[in-house]
């Protein structure tokens, strides 16, 4: 299933996502006339900086969440073109000079198909900037959701349930990568330690969103409130986040 999101709720508490996004955006170096692919466009953000970059370029930018996506329809100018779409099944009419994309390649399985699609949109030389949660990523939020799911009264809406997340690590990210064509590549890992700010909100809306998608309205503030119990107060969340570039 495609998660949607609360996107309202995401962009009152982005500012972590924005900030890590923005850093990822400074090693795209740009002239200013190219075209670029935001893989993953969130609410819009982090497109907005890097279509400022682009005074003679163009953005196109991608999110497979309709809320996202109409959230960043509202936000960007009317010259981005936002588009809603699977990045799996990505089809663009030309390549693009560059693929920019932050803290969605986690949320797509089968990351092999993935880069193969985006060496395909890619013109050759194209370069891929990219960071997503690797592996280890949230893994105190990860775990404690997963308990949780074992409790009788959350088991039956789990039953099959593979987790969403794909936090690879950059051996295995490397590999793919040249697999599917791309060269010049680099992977590796950092660390961001974020203060949610409002941890109940922060969870219910980004880190906790996968286990509230299967669960019936009525138990998504008790599973928020007992993944807290188990977590440390004050909450810290710790981000491992995995970093790639690559050339087309």
């Amino acid at each position: 299933m495609t998660r949607d999101w609360d996107a309202t709720t995401y962009e009152r508490l982005s500012a972590p996502m924005t900030a890590m996004g923005t850093d990822v955006l400074d090693r795209l170096v740009l002239r200013g006339d190219e075209t670029v692919l935001d893989a993953g466009c969130g609410t819009g953000n982090v497109t907005r900086v890097l279509h400022e970059r682009l005074p003679r370029g163009r953005v196109i930018a991608v999110d497979a969440a309709p809320s996202m996506v109409e959230q960043a329809r509202a936000l960007l100018p009317a010259e981005v073109e936002v588009r809603q779409a699977d990045l799996l099944e990505l089809e663009l009419a030309e390549p693009v000079d560059a693929v920019l994309s932050t803290a969605t390649f986690h949320w797509i399985g089968d990351h092999d198909r993935l880069f193969a699609r985006l060496h395909a949109a890619l013109a050759p030389g194209g370069r891929l900037v990219a960071q997503c949660g690797g592996d280890g990523n949230v893994a105190e939020i990860k775990r404690a959701g997963l308990d949780l799911i074992r409790e009788p009264r959350y088991a039956e809406h789990f039953a099959g349930w593979a987790t969403d997340w794909n936090f690879a690590t950059p051996e295995a990210t490397g590999a793919r990568l040249e697999r599917a064509g791309f060269t010049d590549v680099w992977c590796w890992p950092t660390r961001v330690d974020v203060d949610p700010g409002d941890p109940a909100a922060y969870l219910r809306a980004i880190c906790l969103g996968s286990f509230l998608t299967r669960l019936p309205a009525d138990l998504h503030e008790q599973f928020v409130a007992e993944a807290l119990e188990r977590l440390p107060d004050p909450l810290v969340i710790h981000y491992v986040r995995l970093n790639l570039l690559a050339r087309a």
